[in-house]
Order: C-alpha cells, then sequence, then structure tokens
C-alpha cells in the first residue's frame, strides 16, 4: 500500500475540530469583513482546479504567510471515506475523483468550489510537512473561518467533515480504489511559468 499522510477528513466518525487551539487571526489588510467578501467572491467564480489552487494559495500566504510551489494534482477513485491525501515526501496531492463527480452533480456549483477549496487547502497545509492531521484540520477550520466566514459551506466542511454538510455522501459507500488515475494539467500553472 503507498505510503501517504493527510489523508483529508478520513470518515472516522470524529466529530470535527476541536477549536479551543486554533490561532487567533489575523488580518494583513482591511476590515475581516471586507477580506471576507473578497473571499467568497473569488471562490463564487473559480472555474477549474487551477484557479481553485491559486485562491488556497494566496488565501494560505495571507492567513499563515506560506508558500510553496510546484505541486501536481491526481485525481483517482478512492473509497467514499477517503477525500483526498498528500504523498509524502512528494509533490503530489491525490483527490478522490468519486467524491468530487458526486458533489459535482448532486450540489451547487458554490458547494462544489467551497468542497473543492476546503480539501485543496487542507492538502496544501500538509505539503508543507506538517503531519499532524488535528494540527492541520484546526488550521484549515482557522482559514475558512477568518477568510470567507463561520457559516460558510467550506468553514463548515473543515469543522465538522464534508460527510456532516453533505450527508447524501454517506449512500455512496465504496471501497474500491481505481487502477487508473488522471493528472491534471496546468494545475499550479503560475509557478512553471520559468520552466522551459
Amino acid at each position: 500500500m503507498k505510503e501517504y499522510y493527510g489523508a483529508y477528513y478520513e470518515n472516522n466518525g470524529e466529530e470535527g475540530v476541536d477549536r479551543s487551539t486554533s490561532n487567533g487571526s489575523v488580518q494583513r489588510s482591511g476590515s475581516g469583513k471586507n477580506q471576507q467578501h473578497l473571499y467568497r467572491n473569488r471562490l463564487v467564480h473559480v472555474k477549474d482546479f487551477n484557479e481553485t489552487f491559486e485562491l488556497v494559495k494566496s488565501a494560505v500566504d495571507d492567513k499563515f504567510k506560506m508558500h510553496r510551489a510546484g505541486l501536481s494534482l491526481v485525481l483517482q477513485v478512492l473509497p467514499t471515506q477517503l477525500g483526498a491525501y498528500h504523498v509524502l515526501g512528494s509533490n503530489m496531492i491525490i483527490m478522490n475523483k468519486r467524491i468530487l463527480a458526486i458533489i459535482k452533480s448532486k450540489k451547487s456549483p458554490l458547494e462544489y468550489n467551497a468542497y473543492l477549496f476546503m480539501v485543496l487547502c487542507h492538502e496544501y497545509l500538509h505539503s508543507f510537512g506538517i503531519i499532524d492531521e488535528n494540527q492541520v484540520r484546526r488550521m484549515t477550520y482557522d482559514l475558512c473561518k477568518s477568510l470567507l466566514g463561520e457559516t460558510h459551506s467550506s468553514t463548515l466542511m473543515a469543522k465538522y467533515q464534508p460527510w456532516k454538510v453533505f450527508p447524501e455522501l454517506q449512500l455512496y459507500q465504496s471501497n474500491k480504489i481505481g487502477n487508473s488515475f488522471e493528472i491534471v494539467k496546468n494545475f499550479d500553472k503560475t509557478t512553471q511559468s520559468y520552466i522551459n
């Protein structure tokens, strides 16, 4: 079995984030409400994985002053209790193609974007070498809450897990791991312009 960490919100029955140790938010510019409005508006208008990831990188930089480049996104059919993971020591984020398809077909584009943002944020934080799952969950929740607001779908998923926000995911239980995968083209493309 592949060695990995950062399994995004494995559906293990835990009830969500322990907010008692979340870091306080620091606003770089403007009021918190203005920043939330900006991020919410940008998230509504993202069109693909790359635009969503660019927004994630901006949010992580704004919130935690952390940035890295050169990540790849791979889509693969995974067991439904696993949303995504970051492969230890690599530049790869693997997302569950099955869950993405379910959410895209059953939910609004805004809810799909919210899910995509939150999962990519979580796995991006793992890519910095933060192995502790609870720490990354708290960081993801703290970022979503401060930049998108407490009632935003991304924040609720970060707090309670996607299965609590989208209970219909429970209807599609499967342990199947697909043999094929899809590498998302032009992912993290703003960091590739100097490589020719």
